[in-house]
């Protein structure tokens, strides 16, 4: 039987209800349709070569010289970047600098500073001076030792100064060094990594994760300002990956190298402006902030770094 003979045998009531779920149907079809295309672009075609020395000679990362930053850095020598780094460690940072030369052949520089300082900054500008940068990455970040109570934190005063100094000031302090630069050639990228955690707000990590939702709010509202101008500006938000800082010592499918995490999280720069970075992490995401109703993600995280506390306790009354 046809449709319109189908239709015309329907009641009123049951014909706009025939065509409400028809509707209904035919906009959750093009929707899903739509999310896979543009899933397809984003994790299997990517953004091509849009992170190359075109945009600048030189790309600038902080906390250089482990983890997701060291990473950073070696991805972009690899496409070709001359390399500013910029840590705490000068030894650590020669090592990385000569690893770089000596692999991709690429010009390097380093600047060593403690960004839990504020007094910093104009010795990074002095040594940015001068060079034409094309990527900043604000890399460097410190997270607590163990989950902890906020009035339990050690040293609390000193805790909030430096956390604050370095995963907040550094971020607000070196964009206003590069932006300019990169706003008077209209070009430029810059990828403030956050954190998933400051997607919602997570129990006993609450400072961090508060400065981490700081990043991705002052990402996401700069891109807004100055994207028309030619500049991206990216809130990158990942979950767990097998660095020093998580302590995460073997990699898994959904806590990746970070050599895996960072290869995948700059072939989304220029097609969001806020990521997770790793296709798992960005279904992790979804199901985080989307389908969990944020009660349940406040009671998981609380229970889970309840038991990390109390196992990181236990741990250190052993010793």
């Amino acid at each position: 039987m046809e449709l319109s003979n189908v239709v015309e045998t329907l009641q009123p009531a049951e014909r706009a209800l025939f065509w409400v779920g028809t509707l209904t149907t035919a906009s959750l079809t093009l929707w899903l349709l739509y999310k896979i295309l543009i899933g397809i672009r984003i994790w299997v075609i990517g953004n091509g070569d849009l992170l190359s020395p075109k945009l600048g000679k030189w790309a600038v990362v902080t906390g250089a010289t482990d983890g997701i930053g060291k990473s950073y850095a070696e991805e972009l020598a690899r496409r070709g970047f001359s390399m500013m780094l910029i840590s705490r460690s000068q030894e650590k940072l020669d090592d990385v600098a000569k690893s770089l030369e000596s692999t991709f052949n690429v010009e390097t520089r380093t600047i060593a500073v403690d960004y839990g300082q504020t007094d910093i900054y104009p010795k990074i500008e002095k040594g940015l001076s001068g060079l034409e940068i094309g990527v900043l990455v604000n890399n460097v970040g410190i997270s607590y030792p163990y989950p902890e109570f906020f009035l339990h934190i050690p040293d609390l005063e000193k805790f909030i100064d430096t956390m604050i100094n370095v995963n907040i000031t550094s971020v607000c302090q070196m964009t206003r060094l590069v932006l300019p630069r990169m706003e008077a050639r209209a070009k430029g990228v810059i990828l403030n990594i956050s954190s998933a955690s400051g997607m919602f707000p997570v129990p006993l990590l609450t400072i961090y994760s508060s400065t981490k939702a700081f990043v991705d709010f002052f990402s996401r509202a700069l891109n807004a300002e100055y994207k028309c101008k030619g500049i991206i500006i990216q809130s990158v938000l990942p979950f767990f990956v097998a660095t020093k800082m998580t302590r995460i010592r073997k990699p898994t499918f959904d806590k990746p190298t970070p050599e895996r995490y960072v290869a995948a999280e700059l072939t989304t720069v220029g097609l969001e402006d806020q990521t997770n970075g790793y296709f798992p992490h960005a279904v992790m995401g979804w199901v985080t902030t989307v389908l969990a109703p944020i009660k349940l993600v406040l009671y998981l995280g609380l229970r889970m770094n309840k038991a990390q506390r109390g196992g990181y306790l236990r741990r250190r009354k052993l010793r």
